[in-house]
């Protein structure tokens, strides 16, 4: 049962066509933000197992907790603690002990913090020339949606301050901090929660900017900016998940908005700019609105749709469930109102209840008749309810539990939409839409580590790396390579090992070792469906060894390069070049069989009979010398 996009009523107060105007973002004081969290390679932060994340099925045994919220530094229990507990979940980890421990499992007291994470977390801060700090103190942080076993998440501050530049102007870093990732959802439903524990522990460095972003696209260039820093270190993991960009967005009148999980750097300026629209939405639905009483009665009309065809509300009555709804006043028109694309305030109250109660979502009157729900259903919920002709209704199908506390969380809601933007935590989905996930966390839920010993910082023996966009631009002015395959060697991590193969084999222009090692498997995995993640850098190794000797020719390399994807075994000897004797009386050989052919088809014969025995260009020196 889901919140439906669309709506029935076409009156005025609809949806205003924001979507399709330029907005602008200065004058409508944009603000956003950044918190980039990066996994490290290596040991995890406080054990000795390694990085790696086992398979969703690779597990040996599962325990289940249940968490709960505790006061935090401040003496309060914080707010998104608090709404997390009340949903009275149980969680199950699964654990595989290959990748975890008792540290994990919150069953043993953690090592002592991994020294080479902090290494790497004080190069990052000196990148940004940060003001480290003189000792480096981990805290807990309260975190009870069950991604950590032991309810709360290990952070340590490492610096703040410091800065970069973007095309858009100069963005503020406010931290950089080292801590331990999350366990990995596997499934979720409204009473528990399944995770996956291998990925608990893990380092993850987390950047901090200020408020500086000023437009959507600068959003993504300071997201890609912070990516590049940290690639650059050579110390960071690599792959889908491995980084998670975090975005917090505002304007003038509106409230911070943090969107969680915006893992395409494509998508973020449609994140950006679809949450401006959202609070655009939502302050002009206050102003719209105006003052309003909400009626708090909650209906129960079980017996008045137990008849109806609509298959949601046919399989809760199949489930001995309820239907129960909330009169509306005066919100005819507004509940179908979009407040980001493709979404509505109705969509807004739908994902407090769902989050609440865990039920499917709502049905509102804007959206009715629909979803088997007929026109005469409509009209006599609205008798039932007493609804005037502005008033609107909302009705949700459950277990009855589950209906009160989903009718509890839309009244709630409801009352706040007169405080126009909520702060709030909100999911990045993939659409560029958000929906609600928490209220906004706040310093409540830190307190001092007791179990660790907090260490000193020291800078001498921090070496900055050299930045992958400067290795793109030395590797374009030093081996003259294209802009474009510099960048993408830089940014592969394996700068180094091609700089090593430029200079050994020095006889062999460093374009084509570039080309035949980075963009020439996958020309064959496109062209001959092969396994190109078969060849090692061995195998390359081995190929521009015996080019550099001359021991075989250019034109044979893809060849080669093709039977060891094959798993063929290879005869090098047959790739051996032919002298320019050799060449010469092949070639004068068969310009004398072939006279009576056009030149061209004769050239084509001879390019054919010596293809891998010389490069194309002697081959066709020798054939112009000797014709003439």
């Amino acid at each position: 049962m889901k919140e439906n996009n669309s709506t029935k009523n076409t009156t005025k107060k609809d949806t205003p066509a924001i979507t399709n105007t330029k907005l602008d973002y200065k004058k409508l004081g944009l603000k956003s933000g950044l918190e980039i969290h990066q996994q490290l390679e290596g040991k995890k932060l406080f054990c000795n197992c390694p990085t790696i994340i086992t398979e969703d099925d690779d597990y040996s045994f599962e325990v289940t907790r249940k968490l709960r919220a505790v006061v935090g530094e401040t003496g309060e229990i914080d707010n998104a603690a608090a709404h997390e507990m009340k949903k009275q979940k149980k969680y199950i980890y699964r654990a595989n002990p290959n990748s975890c421990c008792l540290v994990e499992l919150d069953e043993a007291p953690p090592k002592n913090i991994n020294p080479e994470a902090v290494k790497t977390t004080l190069q990052i801060a000196k990148m940004f020339n940060s003001d480290v700090v003189d000792e480096v103190q981990i805290m807990r942080k309260i975190v009870i949606n069950g991604s950590n076993t032991s309810g709360f998440q290990r952070t340590a501050l490492v610096a703040e301050g410091g800065s970069f530049e973007t095309s858009e102007g100069k963005i503020r870093i406010s931290s950089v901090a080292v801590e331990e990732d999350s366990s990995k959802e596997i499934e979720k439903t409204s009473d528990h929660t399944i995770f996956n524990l291998s990925r608990l522990g893990i380092p993850l460095i987390e950047i901090a900017t200020e408020p500086d972003i000023r437009s959507p696209q600068q959003c993504k260039e300071a997201a890609e900016k912070i990516g590049m820093f940290l690639r650059s270190t050579g110390r960071v993991k690599r792959g889908l998940g491995t980084i998670r960009q975090d975005v917090n967005v505002s304007i003038a009148e509106g409230e911070r908005v943090e969107i969680k999980g915006a893992q395409d750097l494509n998508m973020i300026p449609t994140y950006v700019e679809y949450e401006v629209i959202r609070q655009i939405s939502l302050l002009e639905i206050k102003k719209d609105l105006g003052n309003y009483t909400l009626d708090k009665n909650v209906y129960d009309i079980t017996k008045l749709l137990e008849k109806s065809q609509s298959k949601i509300i046919v399989s809760t009555l199949k489930k001995k469930g309820v239907i129960k709804a909330l009169r509306m006043p005066g919100f005819t028109g507004f509940l179908g109102r979009e407040t980001q694309p493709g979404k509505r305030l109705g969509s807004e109250l739908s994902d407090y209840g769902k989050v609440r109660a865990g039920v499917g979502g709502l049905f509102h009157s804007d959206e009715l008749p629909k979803y088997g729900i007929t026109q005469e259903e409509v009209d006599a919920i609205r008798k039932e309810l007493k609804c005037k002709k502005s008033d609107g209704f909302i009705l949700v199908a459950d277990e009855e539990n589950k209906v009160d506390n989903a009718l509890d969380a839309v009244i709630y809601r409801a009352e706040l939409i007169k405080n126009g933007v909520l702060q709030q935590v909100r999911k990045a989905n993939v659409d560029g839409t958000t929906s609600y996930l928490r209220p906004m966390p706040g310093a409540a839920r830190m307190y001092p580590e007791t179990d660790t010993l907090p260490i000193t910082t020291n800078l001498k023996n921090i070496e900055l790396p050299e930045l992958i966009d400067d290795k793109a631009i030395r590797f374009v002015k030093e081996y003259s390579l294209g802009k474009d395959l510099a960048r993408d060697i830089a940014k592969s991590g394996d700068g180094e090992i091609f700089e090593e193969f430029f200079k050994k084999y020095s006889n062999i222009k460093p374009a084509f070792i570039a080309e035949t090692t980075f963009s020439t498997p996958k020309v064959l995995r496109r062209k001959h469906n092969v396994d190109d993640s078969l060849l090692t850098y061995k195998d390359f190794e081995n190929i521009f060894n015996k080019l550099n000797k001359n021991e075989i020719t250019k034109d044979c390399v893809e060849e080669i390069l093709i039977a060891i994807c094959k798993k063929e075994t290879i005869d090098y000897s047959k790739y051996s070049p032919l002298s320019n004797q050799e060449l010469e009386k092949i070639i004068k050989q068969s310009l004398e069989e072939n006279k009576n052919l056009p030149f061209n088809a004769v050239i084509g014969k001879i390019m054919g009979k010596l293809k891998g025995k010389a490069e194309g260009k002697i081959i066709m020196g020798l054939i112009t010398k000797i014709h003439q």
